[in-house]
């Protein structure tokens, strides 16, 4: 047993949240979507839920965390740093990780912990660009469980897909509710007008 699976195993042991996670594709590659994500515990309980799962995975974080004596740490975590201000390529880099045959899950925060107006649409590129599937992390303080839900295969219909992924959500709440985004992507085709009346 791994490391990571027997400090994550030794965590849900002793946590006041209940683990319900579906299985995830066993050839060892996809998405992990961690929502509602409204706070650094969120990301915490993300991070257990893939190490109880045995999970091969890599998560997003801010540059300034891979500093000094913690850069290494970081890193045997997981972690791969991002420069918010200079973000470009970085999608590019996981596709090529990807692409070049690096087996992992990778870790995604689409809404950050700042209150926006939708989701950010890297992970929905980086799924379509890798035709690797998308697996629903949630939290859901109003019940205390946790866990990883349904699998999905984006089809590139933007709209139907985030309508799939909206469902899922609508009932999910944050460590703090006051923050949570509407999973909304910007690039979504606009709803259509009603047909007229007949």
């Amino acid at each position: 047993m791994s490391v990571r699976r027997t400090v994550a195993r030794a965590y849900w042991r002793v946590s006041r949240w209940t683990l319900r996670t579906e299985r995830v594709p066993a050839d060892g590659a996809g998405l992990l979507i961690g929502a509602p994500h409204t706070s650094n515990w969120d990301f915490v309980l993300m991070l257990a839920i893939a190490g109880e799962a045995d999970l091969t995975f890599r998560w997003l974080g801010k540059h300034t965390l891979f500093r000094g004596v913690a850069g290494p740490l970081m890193r045997a975590l997981g972690g791969i740093p991002v420069d918010r201000r200079d973000p470009a390529g970085l999608v590019d880099e996981i596709v090529a990780r990807l692409g070049g045959g690096e087996r992992f899950y990778l870790v995604v925060t689409p809404e950050g912990t700042r209150r926006g107006d939708g989701w950010k649409s890297g992970f929905y590129r980086i799924a379509r660009a890798t035709d690797l599937p998308v697996t629903l992390g949630y939290v859901d303080r109003t019940t205390r469980t946790t866990g990883l839900g349904p699998t999905l295969t984006l089809t590139g219909d933007v709209r139907a897909d985030m309508d799939e992924i909206r469902a899922f959500y609508a009932d999910k709440s944050g460590h703090t509710p006051s923050r949570r985004t509407e999973p909304r992507l910007r690039d979504e085709s606009p709803t259509p007008p009603p047909p007229p009346p007949a």
